[in-house]
C-alpha cells in the first residue's frame, strides 16, 4: 500500500513540475514525501517478514 501511494505521490510530483507548474516549495513536499513513503514500505516489509 505504502508502495502504490509513494507511486502516485510521484506521478504527482512529475505533474506538478511538467504540466501545472505548481510553486517549487508544494512540488517538493510531494517528492519528499513519495521517498518517505517508499522506506516505511522496506522497511516495514522487511520486519513484517
Amino acid at each position: 500500500m505504502l508502495a502504490g501511494l509513494a507511486v502516485i505521490l510521484v506521478v504527482l510530483w512529475l505533474l506538478g513540475f511538467l504540466v501545472f507548474h505548481v510553486t517549487v516549495g508544494v512540488i517538493h513536499i510531494l517528492l519528499l514525501l513519495a521517498v518517505v513513503a517508499l522506506i516505511m514500505h522496506f522497511v516495514r516489509g522487511r520486519s513484517a517478514g
